[in-house]
């Protein structure tokens, strides 16, 4: 069932809103070849606890997974696309493209935002992909108004990416938040105008593109965790919260 937020409820999301993008902010002014994902993670989650706030994605259980997510954020590089674990081992090499997702709970809501960050200088080729599914969201957003459906948001990423040969992530989505990490409804990266749920005023929604390089098929590794893609081409991964309003969107996880 999805859940309709009063403005109490809004102002609480706002608050975890604010620091999620003070985790990313932080993440983004440590990113550099050489710094490993374990340390930025630790930093994260210092800021989070300071601010009076918890991880939402440490501990988190899946049915089917024998281990609980052991990081703070999910740090994917390159190939992986969502749910990389921060690890000591893992060190950031110039060129690379890292995405971070974070999440956060205080005060009974969550926050959820992400952003794919380059590792020094990038390839044209990985800045094109940074750009395009940035735009996917930016698209995305701006269709997501009272009154629109949720295959006129996934069809605003599809029609985006794909015309452009870029592969579009099908096994994960978006997903209402609140009181609950994962709420419904989910919110695809492709779909039909005018299908779907009707989007109303109140609804609070973690939209996130995921694209890639190269083909649609993914896989997860050995640690359960980790999605990569199967050809080992590269993907991106950019989101924000917002809640349905009587006009514009209201973005929660305002990141820049």
């Amino acid at each position: 069932m999805v859940s309709i937020k009063n403005e109490k409820d809004i102002e609480c999301l706002r608050k975890a809103g604010k620091i999620v993008v003070d985790a990313l902010n932080l993440v983004r002014d440590n990113i550099r070849p050489g710094v490993d994902t374990l340390t930025l993670d630790m930093k994260a989650e210092k800021l989070i606890a300071d601010s009076g706030a918890r991880p939402a994605f440490k501990g988190y259980t899946v049915p089917g997974v024998p281990k609980p997510f052991p990081g703070t954020l999910c740090i994917s590089i390159n190939d992986e696309v969502v749910h990389g674990i921060p690890s000591e081992d893992r060190v950031l090499e110039e060129g690379d493209i890292v995405s971070i997702d974070v999440g956060v709970r205080i005060d009974g809501f969550y926050g959820d935002a992400a952003y794919t960050f380059p590792v020094g200088r990038i390839s044209p080729e990985r800045e094109a992909l940074l750009k395009v599914t940035r735009e996917c969201l930016e698209r995305a957003i701006s269709v997501a108004r009272e009154g629109a459906t949720l295959g006129d948001v996934g069809h605003a990423v599809e029609s985006w990416a794909a015309p452009r040969g870029y592969g579009i992530v099908r096994n994960y989505a978006g997903h209402g938040i609140g009181r609950n990490l994962h709420e419904a409804p989910q919110i695809p990266n492709f779909g039909v105008p005018g299908r779907g749920i009707t989007l109303k005023k109140g609804m609070s929604l973690a939209i996130e593109p995921m694209i890639m390089t190269g083909k649609e098929e993914v896989r997860t590794l050995k640690d359960r965790w980790t999605v990569v893609t199967a050809d080992g081409s590269d993907a991106a991964h950019f989101e924000k919260t917002i809640v349905i309003t009587g006009n514009d969107p209201e973005v929660i996880t305002p990141w820049e």
